[in-house]
């Protein structure tokens, strides 16, 4: 994948909208579920996040596109920890469709870092980007990452997206995330309390724009917390573990900064289990395309979902019928 600078096309951004009481909810599924029945129609459940971030409210949003528009399907969207969580939820079938970053996705099929074997996932398509956005209070004396050392830091949920790339943020500025930082391990709602309450000097947080956690800290706190620039450690983050990472910038306008934030961004995918009806997949796939305009209405991070980037999804495999939908997609564009 070829690195390039992504630039937000919206200069603002409404937070999300009510999401209908059907697309929104938690615990496991019931027996009557699309991937257990084995025939057409069914429940589907899907891995999203924090209720606070973009997975929960896109996932809401998708959600309701396929108890709206695919006959004999039921689509609930249940929060959780995110992308580790959401994989291994997959292979325990307690979830049947899953939101999760790339780099996190590629450790699933490989079988390494948070996966003690290879996960057998396959990718519906690409999503819109990721932003790392990293925040201190401006009285910490947090300059750059290494300046953690020391500090107290929320590094994300356990089993989330965001604490595995703050952990490789905070390695490829030279320090142990176990010894180094005092590390909360907590979700979006938590963190944005405890900065609030100045019970952590930063946080990390991997999420698309604008998040609407994000949007309430720097609306409370405005100059007493403040953005980090963590691209310097782009270079080692690519070595270590291969061209997943690029740049981008977090527009001011966004969440009403003085300036534009450079930061590194990792690319979002919807996944499933392999053998999920491809005929099913490539049902999801067209609605995403083709009511995309519906999604950016709940978050307008969905605004970034691209039709030409959407089987970028290396080393993960697209699932046969989505493959087959995207390249149909592909040649009506």
């Amino acid at each position: 994948m070829k690195h390039r600078k992504r630039t937000l096309r919206l200069a603002t951004a409404a937070l999300a909208v009510g999401l209908l009481a059907t697309a929104c909810g938690g615990g496991k599924q019931t027996e009557n579920t699309a991937a257990d029945s084995g025939g057409k129609g069914g429940r589907l459940t899907i891995a999203t996040g924090p209720t606070t971030g973009v997975y929960y409210q896109i996932g809401g949003g998708l959600a309701e596109l396929i108890s709206g528009n695919i006959d004999g399907y039921r689509a609930t969207a249940t929060t959780t920890g995110a992308s580790v969580q959401n994989i291994q939820g997959l292979g325990a079938g307690t979830y049947d469709i899953a939101f999760s970053l790339l780099d996190t996705a590629g450790d699933a099929v490989k079988g390494k870092e948070s996966f003690s074997s290879p996960q057998d996932v396959e990718a519906l398509t690409r999503l819109y980007p990721n932003y790392t956005q990293v925040l201190v209070r401006s009285e910490s004396g947090i300059d750059s990452l290494k300046d953690m050392k020391g500090k107290r830091v929320s590094t994300g949920a356990p089993g989330s997206g965001t604490e595995v790339i703050a952990n490789r943020l905070l390695k490829a500025a030279g320090l142990d995330p176990a010894k180094d930082i005092s590390a909360d391990r907590l979700g979006l709602p938590e963190t944005v309390d405890a900065m609030k309450d100045g019970t952590i000097d930063a946080l990390f947080w991997s999420g698309g724009l604008p998040s609407g956690g994000i949007t309430d800290l720097t609306t409370s706190l405005k100059k007493e917390v403040r953005f980090l620039d963590v691209t310097p450690q782009l270079p080692a983050l690519n070595e270590e573990y291969g061209d997943v990472y690029s740049t981008a910038s977090i527009p001011k306008s966004v969440y009403n900064q003085s300036k534009d934030v450079p930061t590194i961004v990792v690319p979002n995918v919807l996944l499933v289990n392999k053998g999920f009806d491809p005929d099913l997949a490539a049902e999801i796939v067209n609605l995403i395309y083709k009511k995309k305009s519906d999604l950016e209405k709940v978050n307008a991070a969905a605004a970034e979902i691209e039709l030409d980037m959407a089987e970028l999804v290396t080393p993960v495999p697209l699932n046969p019928g989505a493959e087959k939908a995207l390249k149909a997609l592909d040649q009506k564009s």
